[in-house]
């Protein structure tokens, strides 16, 4: 009987079931029934960044990390995400088979798109009453949804096709083309990792060579192109069947992480010039010519390389078994984490209800700072609910089947 080691931990295992997995080149998987904290701590950090950052600006916006470097919270969201679902449906489709695993994951597609159908739904009410009733179109405007307004019909078939969406509502449509691609991607990776990842860099070239995107309604592409984004799906999905571990010694290594630090704060003080306008005069014409724009859109190699880095020295100083995870005080983030399609809808209607707040009484840092962290405490809230519920009803369902377990013992032997 084999072993397979964790590509997080390093820990082997024996299992019957893996054992004869391990036959497939190139891939290993984590240990079953493990929850990887470290995964739903930064998973709730994004969504927490995420709402912020969709908030007009204030004291804890200089907390997110898009004002020190090139990369966002969506960088972590969209790696995580690749991660996770490697995690989970790897194992389905090595366990069970690729038609399984595919039905497994074309049936969390379809949870994920009628999520965001209802958000986009409750949104564009909420956005509908609040510049009906406070008699302020600005509201519609800023938030995308004047062709709605004319062209409620065309706009609505649009919307289910994913090509209209109002403000703050890009990242699921990307994570439904993600997961619906995600079969094939399991199934290179299962064949070879390596190439697997290699066709997406490949897919990832050219659309910047070609200019590939898809088109959004009334005009415009999408905020984020999946063929430029897949690449950071995909590589979460390469580390967590086997890709992580192959690469330890090089995450382990003293020149990686002096790289990586060198890298970061190269990163940060060109940020700084955004911020201080008077500090342009250090970055060389050259350089700028080079670099900028560093697009968003098309996850420019500048945000990939700064989000690699931050999750090298990461993986390096945060272990998985950190007694930290086990805090109180993080488990508001890991809660959030842990039901994160939940919490990132709450965050986009939270996000509009703290912008319209924020616009009607004005105020100073003071009601900035209020909002984002009642909205915050909101969001902790909820998944606390969700949570309490979950393992509420697990343990009703455990009692439940404990029940008709015995009973079906006492009948046996009275028979």
């Amino acid at each position: 009987m084999s072993s397979i080691a964790d590509p997080v931990a390093g820990t082997p295992r024996s299992d019957a079931k893996t054992a004869a997995a391990s036959s497939a080149p190139a891939i290993a998987l984590p240990v079953a029934g493990e929850r990887e904290l470290r995964l739903d701590l930064f998973r709730g950090m994004a969504l927490w960044l995420i709402f912020i950052d969709h908030l007009p600006t204030n004291i804890l916006t200089w907390f997110t990390i898009r004002n020190y470097g090139f990369s966002d919270a969506t960088e972590i969201f969209i790696f995580i995400s690749g991660y996770t679902a490697a995690f989970v449906y790897g194992r389905a489709m090595l366990e069970a088979g690729f038609v399984v695993a595919t039905a497994r994951i074309m049936r969390r597609v379809w949870q994920i798109y009628v999520a965001h159908v209802f958000l986009f739904t409750i949104f564009l009410a909420e956005i509908s009453y609040v510049a009906t009733r406070f008699e302020n179109p600005l509201y519609s405007e800023e938030m995308g949804i004047m062709d709605f307004l004319k062209q409620p019909d065309v706009t609505i078939v649009q919307a289910l096709l994913l090509r209209f969406r109002p403000v703050n509502m890009d990242v699921l449509p990307l994570y439904i083309v993600l997961m619906l691609f995600l079969p094939i991607i399991l199934w290179l990776l299962r064949w070879r990792a390596d190439v697997g990842l290699a066709l997406s860099v490949l897919l990832y070239a050219l659309t910047w060579h070609f200019d590939w995107h898809l088109t959004a309604y009334p005009s415009g592409f999408w905020i984020f192109n999946p063929f430029a984004w897949q690449l950071l799906f995909v590589f979460g999905a390469w580390c967590a069947l086997g890709g992580a571990q192959r690469m330890s010694r090089i995450l382990a290594s003293p020149v990686t992480m002096w790289i990586c630090i060198a890298y970061l704060v190269a990163a940060f003080f060109v940020t700084l010039t955004w911020h201080i306008p008077q500090l342009g005069f250090l970055m060389p014409k050259r350089i700028e010519q080079w670099m900028y724009p560093i697009s968003k859109t098309d996850l420019d190699v500048l945000r990939f390389a700064h989000f690699l880095a931050l999750a090298a020295l990461t993986v390096r100083f945060l272990p998985r078994n950190w007694s930290g995870l086990k805090s109180r005080w993080l488990r508001p983030l890991i809660l959030c984490g842990q039901h994160s399609l939940e919490i990132f809808c709450l965050g986009v209607f939270l996000a509009f209800a703290g912008h319209f707040v924020l616009a009607e009484i004005g105020g100073g840092a003071l009601a900035h700072a209020l909002v984002s962290l009642a909205g915050i405490l909101i969001m902790w809230g909820v998944a606390w609910v969700i949570s309490w519920y979950k393992h509420s009803a697990d343990k009703g369902a455990s009692k439940t089947k404990s029940t008709v377990v015995s009973g079906a013992d006492m009948a046996g032997g009275s028979a």
